[in-house]
């Protein structure tokens, strides 16, 4: 059993990983919502302040997540794939900001992993999902998320991701999130991952949420983790996600801004 939870909160962290570094992945402060027959998936969020420079990139915050449910009440089916472009008006900055590694945080509680790289923690949430053995009640199970800046992945950026739970034993879990760099138009960076088999394909993601927020002092500068500005009064995302069963969702999500004056 603790191999088979160790997969499901390993999904966990990485969809709620993906679903946020993506400046916030929202189109309003309510959400959006998008359907496939009874499949119906939902993000909402988005990233403070809004007021932002034109010319140069400035700090913000982020915050969202998502969740997935069917219209009838069902277990919806196993995600299997994320993919998300997103808007190339802004940055992630890491100078003089620690990074954590997997060795750190190999079998280390939530207050262990966050004593050990406190000063690589970019951000902080929770993740959900159901497992569901044959002749057996569905088992809901949550976990901590804890975002550390990781090193660099073929020249890119990357965050870990770190959960640990203690149920049905004490099991930690660790997935690294590549930041990856694209030229796409409107689109200057993308986070794809394949979500692995969760409980021998009897567990279910189905919600998560991070807020991404770390400002630090470097050479007598203020400097925050990720920065943005605003062009053509939006930023912007676009999303693909696969299932297992085939069902494809795919929508561009928009939030909008203002430029400083």
């Amino acid at each position: 059993m603790s191999r088979l939870r160790k997969s499901h909160i390993a999904a966990l962290a990485l969809i709620a990983a993906v679903a946020t570094v993506t400046f916030g992945v929202v189109s309003s402060a309510s959400g959006i919502t998008v359907k496939a027959g009874n499949l119906v998936l939902v993000a909402n969020g988005g990233f403070a302040p809004q007021t932002l420079p034109r010319t140069h990139n400035a700090p913000i915050r982020l915050f969202g997540g998502g969740k997935i449910s069917t219209t009838d009440g069902s277990l919806p089916p196993i995600l299997e794939t994320i993919e998300i472009e997103f808007d190339k008006h802004g940055h992630v900055e890491t100078r003089g900001l620690p990074k954590c590694t997997r060795n750190r945080l190999e079998n280390t509680t939530v207050k262990q992993a966050r004593r050990s790289c406190g000063r690589a923690i970019v951000g902080k949430g929770s993740g959900r999902a159901i497992v569901k053995f044959p002749d057996q009640a569905p088992i809901p199970v949550s976990s901590p998320i804890t975002l550390f800046n990781g090193p660099r992945i073929k020249g890119d950026h990357s965050v870990i991701a770190h959960a640990h739970t203690t149920v049905p034993a004490p099991t930690t879990f660790i997935v690294p999130v590549r930041i990856e760099r694209i030229r796409k138009g409107r689109y200057g960076y993308r986070t794809k991952a394949r979500i692995p088999r969760i409980a021998g394909g009897y567990g279910v993601p189905i919600a998560g949420h991070l807020k991404i927020h770390r400002r630090w002092r470097f050479k007598r500068r203020k400097l925050s983790f990720v920065n943005a500005r605003c062009v053509g009064g939006r930023l912007q995302a676009r999303g693909r996600f696969e299932f297992k069963d085939g069902t494809r969702l795919s929508a561009s999500f928009l939030r909008p801004c203002r430029v400083r004056r």
